[in-house]
């Protein structure tokens, strides 16, 4: 007997969401898929918010960076990545989240969670065309950057625990690795 998975779109899931039946859930919607969102323990939310600070300070009025919010993504997901740099568009945002023409980065800060962002969240990604994809790995403090999608992955994939990077939608801003984990 094989299982049978209900797929759910964008309208359904707001739908969800505004009927309160998600309202207790801390969920996402993944490739049609509804899926729950691993607990946090201390030092994940102390972590994105500590970079959330230091990359709205570093990008003043060039970008917005939004924490916890979700982005809205054409292959049927809305996922909510702990920070996502996008288009400072102001209150545009009051009628739909970013969509990947808006969305300049997206970083994941993972200890539980991390075979899921690095497998599962950058494929979603790669698929829109999101052209940059940072995951924070907690547990050995570094920095895996994806950049480059192609035919539904990144072509580029690297590994740092020092020094400076650089964001591909604003080349003249150098962002701390160092900050960047929270070290």
């Amino acid at each position: 007997m094989s299982v049978i998975t209900a797929k759910w779109t964008i309208e359904e899931y707001h739908r969800m969401i505004e009927v309160g039946l998600l309202d207790t859930r801390r969920v996402e919607l993944l490739k049609g898929e509804i899926l729950e969102m691993a607990p946090e323990g201390e030092l994940h939310p102390y972590s994105r918010n500590e970079a959330g600070e230091y990359l709205t300070k570093l990008l003043g009025n060039r970008a917005k960076v939004r924490q916890d919010s979700s982005i809205t993504l054409p292959n049927n997901s809305e996922p909510e990545p702990d920070l996502a740099i996008v288009q400072n568009l102001g209150r545009e945002y009051r009628s739909h989240h970013p969509y990947p023409e808006n969305i300049f980065c997206v970083i994941e800060y993972s200890q539980s969670s991390l075979n899921k962002d690095l497998e599962i969240k950058s494929q979603i990604y790669a698929e829109v065309g999101l052209p940059e994809y940072w995951v924070v790995d907690l547990n050995e403090l570094q920095l895996i950057v994806f950049r480059h999608p192609q035919n539904g992955k990144y072509t580029l994939k690297q590994t740092l625990t020092t020094g400076t990077i650089q964001l591909l939608a604003l080349p003249d801003v150098v962002v701390s690795i160092n900050l960047i984990l929270n070290l």
